[in-house]
């Protein structure tokens, strides 16, 4: 299977500024070909269209990805849920959220639900191993059980509270133990953690470059390509000054890498932009496992909150540039999905009352 170019919602606008149904359309008029559904877009969606109703706004969304020929990856995140010390609290999110997402990512066509690591306080979630793969188990189990059944893809934030590098992760779900609940490796989530500190004044770990090349080695030896359900493939800026509490992206009480991800991340290769995490030599490692599948550009950003179409376009380019970028360093040329793609800028989605136009300008 070859690699297909994906990307975030998320990554092409924020919900309540950029509507889903048109960032929908210009991920499409670029050639990616899948969309990872960001809970949020959808949920912005129903209320403006639908009066709430999700069910409704997820058929809507399903028939237009099946006219612009977008796959939808997987619908995320479901979070806050392993290791909570509340257990009220999971026994709700699996009772009555769960069921819930199930029905929509059913209706929407994809069968994986994203799971990240839990970034709730430490005061309560615990980091016991064993509580966290048996809500894992119990997760996965559940999905197993729908027809058709659900995957879930699990993925270490380089903020979680107990799970913040990847093979913490990948031991996981190594421990899950079950055919439908693999991992996402994401450049960001990985050389964020290991390589970056964006509170530090040069940006990194002391020796930064050791742990990552230790950390990319025992990624090569260890991971089981059958258990890694899809890859994120984006980079960090380097700020000018350390993220303190004088720095504009500094939240009271948010992890400081969470800031950061939160306003800076950047699309691969964009040094210009003030990229440097160690996106290529992170990516290869990815590939090196014999990885075959979906590439997804997750992007958080500030640019993002900006207003008009022209910052759907400009996200939607910048990304495609990437993906052409990290095929040309790996040797994909000719390859790669978006290569004779034309922009159709005459063609947009308009939004009319409780559904979809189609127009042209």
């Amino acid at each position: 299977m070859p690699n297909r170019l994906g990307i975030a919602s998320m990554s092409l606008g924020r919900p309540g500024i950029h509507s889903l149904p048109t960032k929908l359309q210009i991920a499409s008029q670029h050639g990616y070909q899948g969309i990872e559904l960001f809970f949020d877009d959808l949920d912005h969606y129903a209320h403006t269209h639908f009066q709430g109703d999700h069910i409704s706004a997820a058929q809507a969304i399903h028939t237009l990805c099946t006219t612009l020929h977008l796959t939808i990856i997987c619908l995320q995140p479901f979070s806050f849920y392993e290791g909570l010390l509340d257990r009220t609290k999971t026994e709700y999110l699996l009772t009555q959220k769960l069921p819930q997402w199930f029905t929509l990512a059913r209706i929407l066509g994809t069968d994986m639900i994203q799971v990240p690591s839990n970034f709730a306080p430490a005061s309560e979630t615990t980091g016991d191993r064993d509580v966290i793969v048996s809500d894992l188990q119990r997760l996965a189990d559940l999905g197993a059980a729908q027809s058709p059944p659900f995957r879930f893809v699990y993925e270490a934030l380089a903020w979680g509270t107990h799970v913040s590098l990847w093979d913490e992760a990948y031991e996981i779900v190594c421990a899950v133990d079950r055919a439908n609940f693999g991992i996402c490796l994401d450049t960001f989530n990985l050389a964020g953690r290991v390589y970056a500190d964006p509170e530090a004044r040069d940006g990194k770990n002391v020796n930064a470059e050791g742990a990552l090349m230790a950390s990319l080695r025992k990624l090569r030896e260890i991971v089981d390509v059958k258990k890694v359900f899809y890859v994120q493939v984006v980079d960090g800026e380097r700020l000018e000054r350390p993220l303190d509490e004088t720095h504009d992206f500094y939240v009271e009480g948010q992890p400081g890498r969470m800031n950061w991800s939160r306003n800076a991340r950047l699309f691969a290769f964009e040094e210009e932009r003030g990229g440097y995490l160690p996106v290529e030599e992170t990516a290869r490692a990815f590939f090196d496992t014999g990885f075959e599948g979906w590439v997804s550009l997750e992007l958080f950003s500030r640019t993002l909150a900006g207003e008009g179409r022209a910052v759907v376009v400009e996200h939607a380019r910048r990304g495609l540039e990437s993906w052409w970028e990290l095929g040309r360093r790996l040797g994909w040329e000719g390859e790669q999905p978006g290569r004779e793609f034309v922009v159709r800028e005459d063609e947009v989605v308009g939004e009319g009352e409780g559904g979809l136009l189609q127009g042209r300008l």
